[in-house]
């Protein structure tokens, strides 16, 4: 097993379970042939390249927060848990690989769109608002500035990249042509209305959730399942409230919960003496950036469950 640490699990081992695939986080094994064993590591993926050096406890921060939201949000939209306890399927000695950071879930037919929905304007949505005064496509109004809330929250889904690869802006034409008008609709409405009801529960945690993607899969009856993790800050924006303000009339980034801390690190980090150019192997993360960027994920967990 690679650890950097006691507390950090860059690549879990488990060997009682086939491993069915590693993404960018998580590990995912086959639990017979209904369900899937996933196990949150402590990898960070940044402009879509994984990190040399994991997070210490963020795969448990993540699990924790998308089990979370899980609950909250059961009524609007199945999930994908299936209600039984990860540890009850691997051996005794896998148990620290397992324990805290693992879910056990249905296995589904996934569709491979991302469902983006942006209530506020940041990241490459900003970036593509000066350029066109839309974000995928979108049309929005003139005058916004970088993190202006939206007047609504606007659906930009993306198509499911190779690993490795950068997921592709598309439109929701494309995502018709891709999985049908009816379920294509269906995933938008569905995706907005999580985003809105989720964003309401934030704020009143002090939280901001400035955009967010979800994933959807299909059981063989064809019900629609929401998959994966839901409102991390892996997946999502998290802005908190105060010092919002100052930011948006500052024109600057509000400070965040998520990964931008990573980002803006590896956007200044010189390889060679040259600026990255955002493909593997990432620059070695400083543990001042490590530290933080754990102690982030943290507070964020600790502010929504308070």
């Amino acid at each position: 097993m690679n650890q950097s640490s006691l507390s950090a699990l860059h690549t879990s081992a488990l060997t009682s379970l086939p491993l069915l695939a590693r993404g960018k986080v998580r590990d995912n094994y086959a639990v017979g042939d209904d369900r899937i064993l996933m196990v949150a590591s402590d990898r960070l993926s940044a402009f879509d390249v994984i990190m040399g050096e994991p997070i210490p406890g963020k795969g448990v921060l993540l699990t924790q927060m998308a089990l979370f939201w899980f609950d909250k949000l059961g009524h609007i939209c199945p999930n994908h848990l299936t209600g039984d306890a990860p540890e009850s399927v691997v051996t005794p000695a896998e148990l620290p690989q397992v324990t805290g950071r693992s879910m056990l879930v249905k296995r589904l037919k996934p569709i491979l769109v991302e469902a983006v929905v942006r209530g506020y304007l940041a990241g490459s949505g900003w970036q593509e608002y000066q350029a066109s005064q839309s974000v995928c496509g979108v049309p929005l109004p003139a005058g916004l500035t970088n993190a202006a809330k939206l007047p609504e929250p606007i659906y930009t889904p993306a198509a499911k990249a190779e690993m490795g690869d950068h997921d592709e802006n598309i439109t929701f034409e494309r995502t018709v042509e891709m999985v049908g008008e009816e379920l294509a609709t269906r995933i938008r409405d569905l995706s907005i209305q999580i985003y809105r009801e989720a964003a309401a529960i934030a704020l009143t945690k002090g939280m901001i959730i400035a955009d967010t993607k979800f994933e959807f899969g299909l059981t063989d009856d064809g019900e629609l399942v929401l998959m994966d993790e839901v409102l991390t800050p892996d997946s999502s924006r998290y802005w908190p409230v105060e010092g919002y303000a100052d930011a948006l009339a500052a024109g600057a980034n509000p400070p965040s919960y998520d990964k931008q801390f990573v980002r803006d690190w590896l956007e200044q980090a010189k390889v060679n003496g040259k600026p990255w150019d955002k493909t593997a192997p990432a620059p070695r993360l400083p543990q001042e950036v490590i530290t933080k960027t754990a102690a982030k994920y943290r507070e964020a967990l600790d502010r929504l469950t308070a």
